[in-house]
């Protein structure tokens, strides 16, 4: 079955949130480890997050 436009989006989305993530992993070890603390801190605290975008994607939102 062909993906519509909207699912191919979403692809295109994932694949800029991968490469900002290999970004991330290239940088890390040029910070401290304090500034990596809270880089951490950061990302494990944002909203929305991977885990409940996979939530939707998989139709459990809400549902946890």
């Amino acid at each position: 079955m062909p993906l519509s436009g909207e699912a191919i989006r979403m692809m295109n989305y994932i694949d800029d949130i991968s490469t900002t993530l290999r970004r991330i992993l290239a940088l890390s070890p040029t910070l401290s480890t304090e500034e990596r603390k809270r880089v951490s801190d950061y990302l494990r605290s944002s909203s929305p997050n991977a885990e409940q975008a996979m939530a939707a994607l998989e139709g459990r939102a809400g549902k946890e």
